[in-house]
């Protein structure tokens, strides 16, 4: 019998071989500090591809210097890094993989020199700097360096853009009342916190034509916050502008207390997806094939989000395969011991 996290699914125009999706983490590994992918990029990427996992999402890409969440983030934001990332999508395809990258802006939580940006003047702690409110103009301007981000992705060979709309960053700011406290046409209702996101989405589709994710937290974790309730809102207002998955994180906007249990965020993109009729990514603690397998079947997402057990193991499609007794083809080099 066929397991379904390991049937093939299409996302717009592109055709995973399998549901295992590789979750963005930072590697905070660019040591010169100019956002370009360096050797361990290349070697942590890939070999997940060699492991056979479906699709890679490459971590949080700064559109902007002064969206970095460290000064060691990869960068997107100048011509002089699709080189780098050009390689990096080449030798993932090669090992059959699909690879996307994460289009992210750190906010008011950038670790970097030089002021800050964030949609209010809220810093996220005692410890954190507190960030500068943005004007009209640099909302503009920030919206821009998204499209230009998108063009490099495009020009990089990427399969799929993530825009990170999760954790406290730039864009979860904006959709968040706790971090937003604008009265202009950015801030106050649902519909005026969204207005951000969605201006990004727009004109990122002028560029790009491909898949188009959104991760977000999807639960502030906080009284007056977001709740996965309001994520339907914003699921169906994304899926009408042509959004294909959202990726279904939690938390980061706030310091707050959450109890991570395994699969403690399935829940929410169960509820994206079947009452905002959206497909879903879940993830957050899920560890082995059995899980994953029980969240396709039951429909409770689309796609497995898979974050440090990939760390942990480049080849958990090969292990993910023995717990459901299926078997998956190999790399040729490594036919004998697969």
């Amino acid at each position: 019998m066929t397991k379904k996290l390991f049937s093939n699914y299409t996302i717009k125009n592109v055709t995973l071989k399998n549901r295992i999706v590789m979750s963005p983490m930072c590697m905070y590994s660019c040591v010169n500090e100019d956002g370009k992918v360096m050797d361990w990029h290349l070697t942590h990427y890939t070999s997940r591809a060699v492991g056979q996992v479906g699709l890679i999402i490459v971590e949080a890409t700064a559109i902007d210097p002064q969206g970095r969440i460290s000064p060691y983030d990869l960068g997107i934001w100048n011509d002089e890094q699709i080189e780098g990332l050009k390689q990096l999508t080449e030798m993932t395809h090669v090992h059959g993989s699909k690879i996307g990258i994460q289009l992210a802006h750190a906010g008011r939580k950038a670790e970097v020199e030089g002021n800050i940006i964030a949609p209010s003047s809220i810093p996220f702690n005692d410890e954190m700097r507190t960030p500068q409110t943005m004007s009209l103009n640099q909302i503009q301007e920030t919206i821009q360096a998204f499209q230009e981000g998108a063009r490099r992705a495009e020009e990089a060979g990427f399969d799929v853009i993530e825009i990170h709309g999760a954790h406290g960053y730039l864009i979860s700011s904006f959709l968040s009342p706790l971090t937003n406290q604008r009265t202009d046409e950015y801030g106050g209702s649902k519909e005026n916190r969204y207005r951000f996101l969605s201006q990004v989405i727009e004109v990122i589709k002028e560029e790009w034509e491909g898949p188009l994710i959104v991760r977000i937290s999807a639960n502030d974790y906080t009284a007056g916050g977001n709740t996965p309730s309001d994520f339907i809102y914003y699921a169906k207002e994304m899926k009408e502008q042509g959004v294909d998955l959202v990726d279904c994180s939690s938390g980061g906007i706030v310091p707050a207390s959450i109890d991570a249990y395994p699969g403690y965020q399935v829940k929410y993109a169960d509820q994206i997806r079947n009452e905002g009729k959206m497909a879903t990514g879940a993830v957050g603690l899920i560890v082995n094939g059995l899980q994953a397998e029980e969240i396709l079947k039951n429909e409770r997402a689309d796609l497995i989000f898979i974050g440090r057990e990939l760390l942990r193991d480049p080849y958990w499609a090969k292990t993910a395969a023995k717990q459901l007794r299926v078997e998956i083809d190999s790399p040729v080099q490594y036919s004998r011991a697969w």
